[in-house]
């Protein structure tokens, strides 16, 4: 039998199965009022904030505490561009924002709001040294701190080690989430597709002007397509009469479906120069006319991997610490994806509540 044969087996008895599952959710029909009622009443980023800083498109959130923080040192969280940060507040019991305002820290969070066709310039440059800068300055100002305490997720976790770089002195503390920092290996799908050979990425900008997010989301959902298209769906009736199962799936998918364009000259420099030539753990990048070099970072850090992440694989993001030049650090590689680091029930059993005292003890 070829491979292809096999291949179109697997995929005939997934949908088969994809197929009997529909029918019998059908056959439930006492089930489907409460499935409505549950997409109707989904809420996403539970912890009350308000805006403190404003600029183009981006809005710097601070989150209410129910006492005066603890520590001094405030806390900035940094997502990627791709989708909403609110993924790191995404409902009650599944919130890392809640672990460090319940912890004693003064919170803050950057919302980098979604870019219009005029915004296709925005470039590494104006991300990095004007926006993030602007925000941990803003909160420095508030706070009457010099330094913050940074983590950074993703995409928001490779700026993040970039600002530290270049800004050392506005950095008490650094912590990591799945934060991809060297694309040296090529095994992984998203790091095969963008390989120079196969992704003219200047192209694309020329065509598009900002990167779409539905091509994003859907690059997204085909590196695990049978469990993206097929399977979620499958557990989906299986679960369906069960309501925590309903409040977590429609808070996901709520989330998963709040895609947002990334500014077009960003796009097209993060992919060129970190996915496709690899210049940031090598410290050939240079942002604004100054290289980004990560021996620069001397501040204790905190890099948190997930053991099962199809985006963000260990292997990009372990090579961090040996780059810096900490002497205190850490790294965790936790049991999870790459999602389920931010929202899985372990992590916040088990992992979270060590990242917080882990900073604690490093915060005035």
């Amino acid at each position: 039998m070829s491979a292809m044969d096999t291949l179109t087996q697997m995929w005939s008895a997934a949908l088969s199965d994809t197929q009997k599952q529909w029918q019998e959710a059908l056959t439930k029909a006492a089930s489907w009022p409460k499935v409505i009622d549950a997409a109707q009443r989904v809420r996403v980023g539970i912890t009350p904030g308000e805006p403190v800083y404003k600029e183009d498109k981006l809005r710097l959130i601070h989150y209410n505490h129910p006492a005066a923080p603890r520590y001094e040192t405030p806390l900035l969280f940094v997502f990627a561009l791709v989708n909403r940060p609110y993924i790191l507040d995404l409902k009650e019991g599944k919130s890392v924002v809640q672990h460090f305002v319940r912890g004693g820290f003064d919170t803050y969070n950057v919302d980098w709001g979604v870019p219009s066709d005029g915004d296709r310039f925005l470039d590494l440059e104006d991300y990095i040294e004007r926006y993030l800068h602007h925000c941990v300055e803003r909160i420095c100002e508030r706070n009457g701190v010099e330094k913050i305490n940074l983590v950074g997720y993703c995409m928001g976790g490779s700026m993040s080690a970039m600002y530290a770089a270049l800004h050392p002195e506005r950095v008490r503390n650094l912590i990591l989430m799945a934060a991809p920092v060297d694309w040296s290996s090529s095994e992984h799908p998203l790091a095969l597709w963008t390989k120079e050979e196969y992704f003219d990425v200047d192209k694309m900008i020329e065509v598009f002007g900002n990167a779409p997010a539905e091509w994003l989301q859907w690059s997204f959902l085909l590196l695990r397509p049978v469990d993206n298209l097929v399977g979620k769906y499958i557990n989906f009736y299986r679960n369906m009469e069960d309501e925590k199962f309903l409040e977590d799936f429609f808070a996901m998918e709520t989330w998963l479906n709040d895609n947002i364009p990334v500014a077009g000259e960003m796009f097209r420099q993060f992919v060129k120069h970190c996915m496709q030539r690899n210049e940031l753990i090598q410290g050939k990048l240079e942002i604004g006319g100054r290289r980004v070099d990560l021996r620069n970072i001397t501040c204790p850090v905190l890099n948190l991997t997930a053991s099962a992440d199809h985006l963000v694989p260990c292997g990009q993001s372990l090579p961090f610490n040996a780059a810096v030049g900490s002497t205190d650090k850490e790294a965790i590689t936790f049991p999870a994806g790459h999602i389920g680091l931010a929202v899985g029930s372990k992590a916040h059993r088990d992992l979270w509540p060590k990242a917080v005292e882990w900073l604690g003890k490093r915060s005035r």
